[in-house]
């Protein structure tokens, strides 16, 4: 069971972080299916599942997450599954929405 419903909107987030030839990285990502715990996001670097990357939102706000699943590899764009490693107010915040409970 899901720790909380997944909502269909995009974000355009910063990532930092090292991809699979552990070269360190710094670009602009598209975060979609947000949830309070994280989101999928798409970049166009190889990255290994089970990396720790720092997310940066609109706002300015930073958060460790983790790269837990590869979701999707299609024309050079790889998605990837996250989640954020804090679980706290800035956590719960970080999409700037306010997320159904669930039931």
């Amino acid at each position: 069971k899901r720790r909380s419903s997944r909502i269909a909107l995009n974000a355009p987030v910063g990532l930092t972080a090292e991809d699979r030839a552990k070269a360190l990285f710094t670009l602009t990502a598209n975060a979609t299916n947000l949830n309070r715990h994280g989101a999928a996001v798409q970049v166009t670097r190889e990255l290994l599942v089970g990396t720790t990357i720092l997310v940066q939102n609109k706002r300015g706000a930073r958060l460790t997450a983790r790269i837990v699943a590869q979701v999707n590899a299609m024309q050079g764009k790889h998605t990837y599954g996250i989640e954020f490693v804090e679980d706290n107010d800035k956590s719960q915040t970080f999409w700037g929405i306010t997320f159904p409970a669930n039931a």
